[in-house]
């Protein structure tokens, strides 16, 4: 039944607070009608005995709807206004800074409000919030679930769920209110994911049941905006459908503006159908538009580009496979196009064996001549060695990056014959960047690669991966076909952009930016 008393006190409390964020910092709350329904359900429902009837409450909603802040407001409310004594409230993520996310909204809303202020001894070292008159406290907690038993939960806000890497935190917080709690809650808000083996996603599929009448829990309430599988996901309507912000505090043209970005991209669209309209999707997609990449086929003549600044990347893979060295050569001021020129290698004594076991033309193409091989059965380290430095007497090679976990003593040699090497991580940090923007310079037919079918074979094979804030890399273990070359090209891209200011120090990413939804 509903308790409009305890309804209305705790819409109340989160409408004294304040926005943080950009132009609404400073601005009365005022709960968004889909915002004040799920305040007035979870803490105004009560059982026969008077307290709350659901203690879990699962909100799964598109980015930048105000996630944070309403989170950050319930958080403050179990802590201050929900009249328990020695409340234990806890922010969990899958990192501790994620959890932090919502705990800054939470001390600037305290800084904002002088009755909370007053009351609240702030302990930011620890991540924690005290609440002097009952001895309650709001605090983040890291991911190492193992050192969180025996706390006595009173409530738990769980920030994007979809990207806890397991079950662990998630059961130990939830299992974790104690016999003294009378009504704990456990405020799970996240976006959709990608993974299905998740225990996000096993959440969101119980709450998909309830909202169709298929289980029942009477302690669980489920929210959840978002497109259906077959939604049209180009129809704005159904953009108004999962985005029930979209009007206050998300701006219309910035959705258009990320899905003119996304709709010729299939790796834009999949974090534009995930974030933007609540979708779970594949982790890993196909993510080149070969049409695109062959329209940009024109021709690189390596006499030409002698003597120009290049930039290179070096991937080895292992001895017994296919090593590549790609070069980059930035634009100038009458061509603004990135030339490529590819060079690739496989061991003599496996050709044959991988034409026949892969039905890859590697024959095919060594006769043609875009691919070299190495006497042996494993790569010839020394012979690769000898033919960048070879290059270098052709271009005049700035800089060559690599993989940091590849072979050190080819680095060393590297660097002893002069050129300067440079160690370039393969997570999403380093490679995001690039990977986003050799897509746009793809579709703006800004690169020239002389149609090698090697390195287009490679672009074929790519598949992505995306992390929770929307970045991407090259997903190795999801393309099963080789894409060295594409990862060797990926990192020489990087190199040429971040040093086209010259000496400046300037990175031209700092201008132009990257494709971002």
């Amino acid at each position: 039944m509903m308790d409009n008393n305890k309804a209305k006190r705790a819409v109340n409390f989160i409408n004294a607070l304040k926005h943080t964020k950009g132009v609404w910092h400073g601005i009365s709350f005022d709960l968004l009608p889909w915002q004040d329904k799920i305040i007035r359900d979870i803490f105004g429902t009560v059982k026969e005995d008077g307290y709350r009837q659901y203690n879990t409450a699962y909100i799964e909603i598109p980015k930048k709807n105000g996630k944070s802040e309403i989170a950050a407001a319930v958080a403050l409310y179990l802590t201050c206004g929900d009249g328990e004594w020695g409340a234990e409230v806890y922010g969990c993520a899958a990192d501790r800074q994620q959890a932090s996310i919502v705990f800054d909204v939470a001390v600037d809303m305290v800084e904002q409000c002088p009755a909370l202020k007053k009351r609240i001894k702030p302990v930011i070292s620890q991540k924690r919030l005290v609440f002097m008159p009952t001895g309650s406290f709001y605090q983040v907690l890291s991911s190492e679930s193992f050192t969180k038993h025996g706390l006595n939960v009173h409530g738990v806000i769980f920030d994007e769920l979809h990207a806890q890497p397991n079950r662990k935190l998630y059961d130990v917080m939830t299992k974790g209110s104690g016999d003294a709690r009378k009504q704990p809650l456990f405020f799970l808000i996240t976006t959709a994911g990608t993974d299905r083996n998740s225990i996000c996603y096993e959440v969101h599929q119980k709450a998909e049941d309830i909202l169709r009448g298929k289980k029942k829990d009477s302690t669980f309430y489920p929210v959840i905006y978002g497109i259906s599988d077959d939604d049209d996901w180009t129809d704005e309507k159904n953009w108004f459908k999962a985005n029930p912000s979209l009007g206050h505090t998300i701006d219309i043209e910035k959705v258009r503006a990320a899905f003119i970005s996304a709709k010729d991209n299939p790796a834009e669209e999949n974090l534009f159908r995930q974030l933007r309209l609540n979708q779970w999707v594949k982790q890993s997609v196909r993510w080149m538009p070969m049409d695109l990449w062959e329209k940009c086929s024109f021709v690189v003549d390596a006499e030409k580009l002698k003597g120009r600044e290049c930039y290179g990347g070096l991937d080895l893979s292992s001895s017994n496979d296919i090593t590549a060295f790609v070069l980059v050569f930035p634009p100038t001021d009458i061509d603004d196009k990135y030339y490529v020129l590819p060079f690739f290698w496989i061991p003599e004594e496996n050709l044959e064996l991988r034409v026949r076991r892969d039905h890859v033309p590697y024959d095919v193409w060594k006769q043609q001549g875009y691919l070299e091989t190495t006497e042996g059965n494993v790569i010839h380290y020394g012979f690769i060695e000898k033919f960048i430095e070879d290059l270098g007497t052709k271009y005049n090679i700035k800089e060559i990056a690599f993989d940091r976990w590849g072979a050190i003593q080819m680095v060393q040699n590297l660097e002893d014959l002069g050129f300067t090497v440079v160690p370039f991580g393969q997570g999403f940090k380093d490679m995001s960047p690039p990977t986003k923007e050799l897509m746009k310079i793809t579709m703006e037919k800004r690169i020239a690669h002389g149609g090698n079918p090697v390195l287009s074979w490679m672009m074929d094979n790519i598949h992505v991966r995306t992390d929770p804030a929307g970045n991407i890399k090259l997903d190795k273990a999801k393309s099963t076909e080789k894409i060295d070359g594409a990862v060797a090209m990926v990192m020489a891209l990087d190199r040429a952009i971040r040093n086209e200011g010259g000496n400046s120090g300037k990175s031209v990413y700092d201008d132009r930016g990257i494709l971002i939804l």
